[in-house]
């Protein structure tokens, strides 16, 4: 087990592949919180995805857009259901086909179906592009979706004279609970958490509509512009992140592996390393990596650690360190402030990284204890 996330809480979003992606990150020692922002509603009894079934059996589309695995796959699967799943791939075999990217791909191979083009930035927009490169006027154009509808998408290939058939597979709905997903924004918002991963736009559109309904909406902004790390597989997951200013880490490749390796760089750069009283020391979200061993703490040793590394060797008064605390939802007095920096030194296990600073406060002391003098004992 690798150890780039330790002492991390990195919040899971995702309702399909969650597990998958939940394990991943704990390989790598991050702490994990899942919070399903949608579920997944199969539409294989309805009447609509009927309907546009038997009219691509009865007239066969001349382009065929597979943009996700589990939709394409979803889509042969209800037809043969309904006894006609011969037909329909009968009826798309002549078609030019299309997939949005590999796993879309390997599902319109698997049906039988001849090796469809894909492109190479896995985009809508590329897709898209290559679709509008040709003669378009009069062209019947089946757009399997992917949960929601494409109305940029479908109005390019109309404005091109294109007739396009939506074909919903499934759509995305509200968790059925959704107490996980308030627990998981409750956490954000009070900036409980370190990384939050999307693995599809509309899950970060969820949590947005969500936080917008329980009347935090700039709560969540704020954290997810700030100390908590937006982690989205692609551009258009991080499209309604974006929108709202926030920035996010994306991977070159857009998969669940290369988000967690992305984020196995990420998170630890947003945590420097300081050199502290001859140790080197890393204050990460519940814990402290002290020359290279993972020291956990407490909400209150965690609150005092990141109020002193914030400004570290400069000296901070009990009075702000009592304020920290308090924020925090701990005890806001001075003796509070001593109790809470003994036990924050027991769990450091050494007591010279906190400095006494007599009548002044307290201050993480960055230059080598050997090569300066000692403003005070620890006491």
């Amino acid at each position: 087990m690798s150890e780039e996330l330790t002492g991390y809480t990195v919040a899971v979003t995702a309702a399909r592949r969650a597990e998958e992606l939940g394990t991943l990150l704990e390989r790598r020692g991050a702490r994990v919180v899942h919070g399903p922002a949608l579920r997944i509603l199969p539409l294989s009894d309805d009447t609509e995805l009927r309907r546009v079934t038997d009219a691509c059996i009865a007239q066969p589309p001349d382009a065929v857009v597979a943009t996700t695995g589990i939709g394409f796959r979803g889509w042969v699967e209800a037809a043969d259901g309904w006894g006609v799943g011969s037909e329909l791939l009968a009826a798309l075999a002549p078609a030019r086909l299309l997939a949005r990217g590999p796993k879309a791909r390997g599902a319109v191979r698997a049906a039988g179906l001849p090796d469809p083009w894909s492109p190479g930035s896995e985009s809508s927009a590329e897709l898209l592009e290559n679709l509008l490169d040709g003669p378009l006027d009069g062209l019947r154009i089946a757009v399997q979706l992917h949960g929601q509808p494409l109305p940029d998408f479908v109005e390019a290939l109309e404005c091109a004279g294109a007739k396009v058939i939506e074909v919903p597979v499934y759509r995305w709905t509200a968790p059925a609970d959704i107490t996980a997903l308030e627990n998981l924004l409750s956490a954000v918002c009070a900036q409980q958490i370190d990384a939050v991963t999307f693995t599809s736009a509309p899950a970060a559109a969820s949590l947005l509509s969500l936080a917008a309904d329980r009347g935090c909406r700039e709560e969540l902004l704020t954290a997810l512009r700030g100390p908590v790390l937006a982690a989205c597989v692609g551009p258009v997951t991080h499209a309604p992140l974006a929108d709202h200013g926030v920035a996010a880490v994306i991977p070159e490749r857009f998969r669940i592996g290369a988000l967690v390796r992305a984020l196995c760089e990420a998170l630890p750069m947003r945590s420097p390393t300081l050199p502290v009283a001859g140790h080197d020391l890393q204050l990460r979200g519940h814990a402290a990596i002290l020359d290279g061993e993972v020291k956990q703490l407490s909400p209150q040793g965690k609150t005092l650690l990141r109020a002193l590394a914030e400004r570290p060797g400069r000296v901070v008064s009990r009075r702000a360190l009592a304020e920290a605390l308090h924020c925090a939802g701990g005890a806001a007095d001075e003796h509070a402030v001593e109790q809470a920096v003994a036990r924050l030194r027991s769990a450091l296990g050494a007591p010279q990284l906190v400095q006494t600073v007599i009548k002044r406060g307290y201050r993480l002391p960055l230059e080598p204890m050997r090569d300066s003098p000692r403003c005070a004992d620890p006491l």
